[in-house]
């Protein structure tokens, strides 16, 4: 039977609509984008209860040109993904037909996806998304990701420390905007109706903490762990997929450098995928991508069910297979639905610092994400908690998404915030600006319930460890275990946290991950004991 909620729609057939009916269908339409976020699936010749019936050729072309006119009328474009044939009685052939209909809400710019990009040092991840946000394939020496490093030393060896952040854009057809014509982020901005933001992580395991932050505080919808066919899984990358999972993040594979190696090789590196995957820690359903039939169907059920994941197998040298990735993409639902994002709105405004730089002739400016809520030009918001614990009173002058100047920012949506004079001594990264209304509450102390995934020796009271909990990362000491002196490797317990250096703005039911050398382990918080209330 066909969901009530959600973006796909079944329709048996089309075929000259009454008026009514026409204004009728027209209206289930937009209801489907809302759902959606600006993007939904029409199934023609599929019955309500989603039996493949099948229309005839001149049933077929008259449904299609009625769905042309409804998407007219909504304002949205319109692409096949694919059409079939179903088995049916008759003389004549019966096909089905599976129809993207994207319209780009009208408060938005476009439709936003976050994807980070995980992966052991040397897998191929900053050549891939140099390939697929510049459009040339590399040379096989590494070319291609030149385009994407910050640093100077990345550029020497080859290897990306910081964290950065690439732009790809599609068009309301489903044709990938970026490519050459050397155009810069606000153009594709202007064009592209739904943009994905990869997020590149670094692979090497001396920034594993970088890597953590960056999928702590970035909430990305989805996460692309990229494995290098020749190497298989190796170093970091067990690390990066448990991480991913930790964190509750969806995860998709990519089994990069193809032209490498044997077609027996590239098996065994899936087979041997194939097989973690499905380890009982694990549970995920692993489903190979080799025609652009797949790649449809995977994009559905991965937005579905999170427990499926789809595995590709591609070269950024040869460019096999490189347009299933692109297919994937153009067709991946956002994944929060229109009714979370709505409630997050209603909540009053928190915004969480991730960066911050002076710019000339605009002053300091703060880059994050709005965790909820709504933020405009002009707010007026206060931030903290400094290290005595109090918050400071601030006005946003401007915002800028992708570069490319908003009035608006909505929950779930990231940004760049101008402050003016601000001083920047004054703001670190873990801050957060809410309105003034919240009261936040502050801590140097809470409690969190947590599992120890690895340690050399025992974890007991008076042990120091890195806490990440979103977008903060301070040293903190474990003051009490609950019912236990000590913990060791798979324990779970509930735990005492005291912070060193100053305190902060941290919430129940927050996710966390604590790490100190060797020692791991992640959790959430359950309690926190507030310092006095704050003063302005």
């Amino acid at each position: 039977f066909q969901a009530e909620e959600g973006n796909i729609e079944y329709k048996l057939k089309l075929v000259d609509p009454t008026q009514y009916r026409f204004e009728h269908l027209a209206t289930q339409m937009k209801w489907r984008l809302q759902e959606g976020r600006g993007e939904a699936v029409y199934q023609i010749g599929v019955e309500d209860n989603g039996l493949l019936v099948g229309l005839t050729e001149e049933d077929m072309k008259a449904s299609l040109k009625t769905l042309r006119r409804m998407a007219e009328k909504v304002g949205a474009d319109i692409t096949v993904l694919r059409e079939r044939e179903v088995d049916y009685d008759s003389d004549e052939p019966h096909r089905i037909a599976e129809v993207l209909i994207r319209k780009v809400p009208d408060d938005q710019q476009f439709l936003d996806l976050r994807v980070a990009v995980l992966g052991n040092v040397d897998s191929g991840k900053s050549t891939l998304l140099g390939v697929l946000t510049q459009g040339e394939l590399d040379n096989g020496r590494g070319r291609a990701r030149l385009n994407l490093f910050r640093h100077l030393h990345e550029i020497q060896t080859g290897r990306t420390s910081s964290i950065s952040i690439e732009i790809l854009g599609f068009d309301s057809k489903g044709e990938v905007v970026n490519y050459s014509e050397s155009r810069t982020a606000e153009e594709i901005c202007e064009s592209a109706s739904k943009m994905i933001t990869f997020i590149d992580l670094a692979g090497h395991h001396k920034y594993l903490k970088t890597t953590i932050f960056g999928l702590t505080s970035y909430c990305p919808d989805f996460a692309m762990l990229v494995v290098s066919a020749n190497t298989g899984i190796a170093g970091t990358t067990r690390e990066h997929l448990g991480l991913a999972m930790a964190l509750k993040v969806p995860i998709f594979i990519v089994v990069s450098k193809v032209d490498l190696c044997t077609k027996g090789t590239v098996e065994r590196t899936v087979r041997q995928l194939e097989r973690i995957l499905k380890q009982p820690g694990c549970n995920k359903v692993p489903m190979l991508v080799s025609s652009t039939d797949d790649a449809v169907t995977a994009a559905q059920k991965f937005a579905q069910s999170p427990s499926i994941t789809p595995i590709f197998t591609l070269s950024s040298v040869s460019g096999e297979s490189l347009d299933l990735l692109k297919v994937f993409f153009n067709i991946l639902p956002p994944l929060s639905n229109s009714k979370e994002q709505e409630e997050l709105m209603q909540q009053l405004t928190e915004f969480q610092i991730d960066e911050i730089y002076t710019v000339p002739d605009v002053g300091t400016v703060v880059g994050g994400t709005l965790y909820s809520g709504i933020c405009r030009e002009g707010e007026q918001l206060v931030v903290g908690p400094t290290d005595e614990g109090k918050f400071r009173e601030l006005a946003v002058c401007s915002i800028q998404r992708n570069r490319s100047g908003c009035r608006v920012l909505r929950a779930g949506q990231a940004a760049t915030l101008a402050l003016g004079d601000f001083d920047r001594s004054l703001l670190r990264k873990g801050m957060v600006m809410v309105s003034p209304e919240m009261n936040p509450t502050i801590c140097w102390r809470f409690e969190a319930e947590i599992v120890l995934l690895f340690h050399a020796k025992t974890f007991h009271k008076g042990f120091q460890v890195t806490v990440h909990v979103g977008n903060i990362r301070q040293t903190a000491t474990v003051e009490a275990l609950q019912g236990k002196d000590e913990l060791r490797t798979g324990e779970k317990a509930v735990v005492r946290f005291k912070f060193i250096k100053h305190p902060e703005y941290l919430k129940v039911g927050a996710k966390l991950l604590f790490r100190e050398g060797v020692t791991k382990g992640i959790g959430q918080v359950t309690k926190l004991q507030p310092a006095s209330q704050y003063q302005l």
